[in-house]
């Protein structure tokens, strides 16, 4: 397989969230930025070629001026200036990326229509290089232009209280007939065949569904889509509605309500609405799903840092004997927890 290149999102404009308020891409823990460790992560994964981050260029450059950051960077590494919203920052930087697109970047052509780029955030503390690298070979099986990472409910419990009163991080989930699931914040994506590419940035910037003016306000963007409208919105009101149901312990109300919506069709209504061939990627270790978006999320993950890390490297090792961590990566955490 042709390697990948990589954009880590890594902006604090428009709908990005800050934590502390402040950029949350720049709090530590475990001794370094969050965006250090999912920049490192992808230094170990064999599928990428190279690694972008677009963000508050000053700052990011700040950080991996760092000495025994700058030491990791052993892949092609660049630093793009952020741009005004997540749209624009990571299909600026892709046409950056693009061959001959130069300091102003260029629009892709026929030629580039089949070309591959990986899409992260920057704030996945306990990403391993072996979780991104199974959606990355698992995506481009499915020969789909959009590829949208989702982890099982099960690969999340080693992050909830472990008992009552214990530090701990609980998530919201999908539910669908196959499953529960949660977004992993990994997208492998072939930016130039995705003809609607800016219903992207509305979808995040609608992205805190327990918040009803945000279901409102996307579910009356999606029902005036040219294509699909109406199916879309029907499968978005029964997710939320069996969400809903989860989250208060309606286990059987939100069963009943889940086996109406096959993961299949959602997809076929997201491919309607973007205009290209979108698939779900399924993968069971659930470290790039944990994002850390409150305040609580992260005052968690500095507490429970080095037990989650080794959790989530035993649970990449046992189920995927295939893809290691060096040898490098092992002693570089070793002294990361010391």
């Amino acid at each position: 397989m042709k390697a990948i290149p990589a954009i880590v999102a890594a902006g604090d404009r428009r709908a990005a969230k800050a934590v502390y308020g402040q950029s949350k891409v720049y709090l530590e823990i475990g001794g370094r930025p969050l965006v250090a460790h999912v920049v490192a992560a992808l230094q170990d994964v064999p599928e990428i070629s190279e690694v972008w981050v677009v963000g508050d260029a000053e700052r990011l450059r700040e950080v991996f001026a760092r000495e025994d950051l700058a030491r990791e960077l052993r892949k092609p590494f660049q630093i793009v200036p952020q741009f005004r919203n997540l749209y624009e920052n990571i299909w600026q930087t892709y046409r950056r990326m693009l061959p001959g697109g130069g300091p102003t970047g260029r629009d892709p052509g026929v030629a580039d229509e089949q070309g591959w780029v990986l899409y992260l955030s920057a704030d996945l503390p306990f990403a391993t290089p072996q979780e991104i690298s199974q959606f990355v070979q698992r995506s481009v099986q499915l020969d789909c232009d959009y590829a949208c990472g989702l982890v099982t409910e099960e690969s999340m419990r080693g992050f909830y209280p472990a008992a009552p009163g214990e530090p701990g991080i609980r998530m919201a989930y999908f539910n669908v007939r196959e499953g529960r699931f949660r977004v992993s914040n990994l997208h492998l994506v072939k930016p130039a065949r995705i003809v609607n590419r800016t219903y992207i940035e509305q979808i995040y910037e609608h992205r805190y569904q327990k918040q009803f003016g945000n279901i409102f306000a996307l579910a009356v963007r999606l029902m005036r889509t040219e294509e699909g409208g109406l199916r879309i919105l029907r499968y978005y009101i029964l997710m939320h509605l069996a969400g809903f149901a989860n989250r208060r312990g309606w286990r059987r109300l939100a069963d009943w309500l889940r086996a109406w919506i096959p993961l299949d069709r959602v997809a076929e209504a997201v491919s309607s609405l973007l205009r290209a061939n979108f698939q779900f990627t399924v993968t069971e270790i659930g470290g790039c799903a944990l994002d850390i978006d409150k305040e609580h999320d992260y005052d968690v993950a500095v507490i429970a840092f080095d037990a989650w890390r080794a959790a989530q490297r035993g649970r990449a090792e046992r189920y995927l004997a295939g893809i290691s961590v060096s040898s490098e990566v092992g002693a570089r955490e070793s002294g990361e927890s010391r």
